[in-house]
């Protein structure tokens, strides 16, 4: 004999519940489930302040030469490599991030890596890494960009800080393949606790001040500004000097600049 439609409807709510309990269950112990991967070990890129400061004439143009230098304080070290079919002329950057368990990361596209050739520095240069821009002092308009080509970053100095991780002698050493212009990939960086430095005018290390207005300028060095490099912070990304610039003798001759004072750490550097 059929059972009533009302005796019917709880024992099919029941067997419904059981039935979503055992797909919850399933689902909450099914061993495809994605697991967390351990955490990664970040860099943190900090900008000295420009220093070595002068002024050369060429050619009835003239320069603002300064020297640059990044260095690595976090825990994790800055490896960035660079590849390419044969096709394509310049290489694209990615970034490799050391996890605690000692796997890696990556994190795709943070660039481009152009071979340049240079004055004999002919070698794979990773694009706008560390940016240079000359400001007014008053309003912190831009008034003059760089025109640097390029960085091949290496362990270059030991600023001597002591910190956790820091191998005993520089890692990456290379020349970002010299003489290399067919090469496919490449790897440059910069290890915990050592730092990557470019001194005056080589390879856009300056900035041209021809015709420029005399008065106060900020000089900002910026690195990793469009901030595609994975870091623990950024907020140690810029620094900056106050400059004074004169021209004494007239502006088709030699002008005269001084250094006010040095900003470090902070892209805003006035009196």
């Amino acid at each position: 004999m059929p059972r009533p439609r009302a005796l019917l409807a709880p024992i099919f709510g029941a067997a419904l519940c059981v039935v979503g309990a055992v797909a919850i269950f399933s689902a909450a112990s099914s061993p495809g489930d994605s697991v967390a991967p351990p955490p990664e070990i970040w860099p943190d890129l900090v900008q000295r302040t420009p220093s070595d400061l002068g002024v050369r004439g060429r050619d009835g143009r003239f320069q603002l030469g300064f020297e640059s230098a990044v260095e690595n304080h976090g825990p994790g070290r800055l490896t960035v490599r660079g590849k390419r079919s044969a096709r394509d002329p310049e290489m694209t950057a990615d970034q490799l991030i050391e996890r605690t368990d000692g796997s890696r990361a990556r994190v795709r596209n943070i660039g481009r890596i152009r071979y340049t050739y240079s004055g004999g520095h002919d070698h794979w240069h990773y694009l706008f890494f560390d940016r240079y821009e000359l400001r007014r002092a008053s309003d912190h308009r831009l008034v003059r960009p760089d025109r640097k080509t390029g960085f091949c970053l290496g362990d270059r100095y030991d600023p001597g800080r002591r910190l956790p991780r820091k191998p005993d002698r520089p890692v990456l050493t290379g020349a970002c393949l010299k003489k290399q212009p067919k090469a496919l990939n490449v790897l440059q960086g910069i290890s915990v606790g050592y730092g990557d430095d470019y001194p005056p005018y080589l390879e856009g290390q300056s900035i041209d001040i021809t015709g420029l207005p005399a008065g106060d300028y900020e000089l900002v060095h910026r690195a990793n500004g469009d901030r595609r490099v994975r870091e623990s912070t950024y907020s140690n990304n810029a620094s900056s000097a106050l400059v004074r610039i004169d021209w004494p003798r007239g502006n088709d001759r030699r002008p005269e600049v001084d250094r006010l004072r040095s900003c470090p750490r902070r892209e805003r550097c006035v009196r």
